[in-house]
């Protein structure tokens, strides 16, 4: 509703009441109104779920309209990245918000730092959730205060021109909300527990959940050894749990993403229920790491497959895990893609252990001669040495092509001394283009990094104590982050305004009118930074 209809309807509800609301201004509920856009996780969901179906639609169109992400562990970090990228390119438009379970467990858990291993609360989960639509609706409420700010001031100044520029601002307001993908791990349990959880995270505000296709209680980081998978089965009955979660709901348009770690993966708990040869039970088993036995041969406890006539006897490590033959991982990868797409999943997750773009493109040609329009969520992560990595595959091409590497180490290729080389500047822009590229030629609809901000956080942090704990002092904080916030329009130097100071005294001003006591005059310190 524009700002205007807006006045109109709170005007005539007012009135309606016989003098009794006679303090209350039409204009002043309007901001109000406007300034909280989303009164429910649930209509988030189902916004933002909309905008991922458009988003993905466009991409499936043109490659280059692929999506981005950045992990976020508070609130304030995901409303001052939206507030960035509003600043930098004056739309949120393809930019999401991630959330990772690895930054919940070892930053949010009230145990303390934990691995990636499902050890925190679930509930911090979808609190994690709220708490970053909290703030990016708060930021939606401080733009708009500000904008309403400008509005009067035009107004006392008899500016009608810019008024109107103003409201027109308002009336095409792009809001900070926008789709969260949220870990869900492996579920948290059962499959009802992964609808329990599923539905909690979806009232919270998320519109796409990913599920992993790990054992829930041997749940590691996707970049961790000794991990563990499930039959196919056991792993759509948690995909069909959040599909479930999504329509009871009524988001019939949430996103179930499906991560595969099968690549890294050469363990499974469970031998798979089979019925037929062919059927899918029988292809996870095919799988696995098995030797010829005979009846006499077998012993107490031994657990036996009879394929083709054939007694096949899988090794079963100490732990009670059986184990996959060795470099099955890409074929067991795809099959996992191509049965969760073809069971209720929207788009994938491919867990590599390096980022190469035609070892993930490999895997999807073989997944999109079956379903053409499969499309991944990758994991652009900080586990990965993304410089060596890409030097190691430039130096690899090069010495292929029968160029003379001679002046480089491949195994040293991280030193410094190869910054400023030939190498170097190329497997840079390798870097650079990495997202457009694979999106083009792998299939990735959307890039996320899942733990940026966590090294963010550490890397200031650490910049900052080593000037201001050293002989520079306070000039070491004055240098090296306030004077950078001020040239660089950083919204959060006026931090009481972040807070949501001015937006109180409005209210105040709203509520009390003359008899407000407002924070914000001519005493205020942060008039310093007007």
């Amino acid at each position: 509703m524009a700002y205007q209809d807006h006045i109109i309807q709170m005007s005539q509800l007012i009135n309606s009441k016989g003098g009794a609301w006679t303090g209350v201004d039409a204009e002043s509920v309007s901001r109000m109104r406007l300034q909280n856009r989303f009164k429910t996780g649930l209509e988030i969901a189902r916004y933002t779920a909309s905008i991922m179906r458009k988003d993905m639609a466009a991409y499936d169109a043109d490659p280059s309209k692929y999506t981005q992400s950045l992990g976020c562990w508070h609130g304030f970090i995901g409303q001052q990245k939206l507030i960035s990228i509003k600043k930098h390119f004056n739309s949120t438009d393809r930019k999401y918000l991630y959330l990772s379970g690895w930054m919940i467990a070892a930053l949010r858990s009230e145990f303390g730092p934990l691995p990636d291993q499902s050890m925190h609360e679930k509930t911090s989960v979808p609190a994690l959730i709220e708490e970053l639509y909290t703030f990016l609706r708060q930021a939606d409420a401080r733009e708009l205060n500000l904008l309403f700010r400008d509005v009067d001031a035009a107004r006392a100044a008899g500016d009608k021109a810019k008024e109107e520029k103003l409201l027109d601002a308002v009336d095409n307001f792009q809001t900070h909300v926008v789709p969260i993908i949220a870990d869900i791990d492996a579920g948290f349990g059962n499959a009802e527990a992964t609808y329990l959880l599923a539905k909690k995270m979806i009232e919270a505000g998320a519109c796409a959940i990913q599920i992993e296709n790990q054992v829930s209680d041997e749940k590691q980081c996707g970049h961790q050894d000794g991990k563990v998978t499930v039959p196919h089965e056991d792993f759509l009955a948690k995909v069909r749990a959040v599909r479930y979660a999504f329509l009871e709901l009524g988001v019939e348009e949430g996103v179930i993403v499906t991560r595969t770690d099968s690549l890294g993966a050469g363990l499974t708990k469970q031998i798979a229920v089979s019925h037929a040869p062919g059927d899918l039970g029988d292809q996870y088993n095919s799988f696995l790491d098995c030797e010829e036995v005979s009846p006499d041969k077998l012993v107490n406890g031994d657990v036996v497959l009879n394929r083709n006539g054939k007694l096949l006897r899988p090794k079963r490590l100490a732990s009670n895990l059986f184990q996959f033959r060795a470099g099955s991982g890409e074929d067991r990868c795809v099959l996992d893609s191509i049965t969760s797409l073809q069971n209720g999943a929207d788009l994938l997750w491919i867990e590599t252990e390096k980022p190469h773009i035609e070892q993930i493109a490999g895997m999807m040609d073989r997944i999109r001669a079956v379903v053409p329009n499969a499309k991944l969520v990758y994991n652009n992560s900080p586990s990965f040495n993304w410089t060596l990595n890409f030097r190691q595959q430039v130096y690899d091409v090069w010495s292929k092509a029968g160029k003379d590497v001679s002046a480089y180490d491949r195994a040293k290729l991280m030193s410094v001394e190869y910054d400023a080389t030939e190498l170097g500047a190329e497997a840079d822009e390798r870097i650079r283009t990495f997202q457009a590229d694979s999106a083009k030629r792998a299939g990735i609809f959307h890039h996320l990094i899942t733990l940026p901000t966590y090294h963010t956080a550490a890397l200031s942090t650490d910049n900052l104590a080593k000037e201001y704990f050293g002989e520079a002092g306070m000039l070491g904080y004055v240098t090296g982050v306030q004077r950078q916030e001020l040239r660089q329009g950083i919204a959060c130097v006026k931090h009481q305004n972040m807070s949501g100071s001015d937006i109180g005294d409005d209210h105040k001003e709203y509520f009390a009118g003359e008899a407000a006591l407002k924070a914000g005059g001519v005493h205020n310190t942060m008039n310093q930074f007007a």
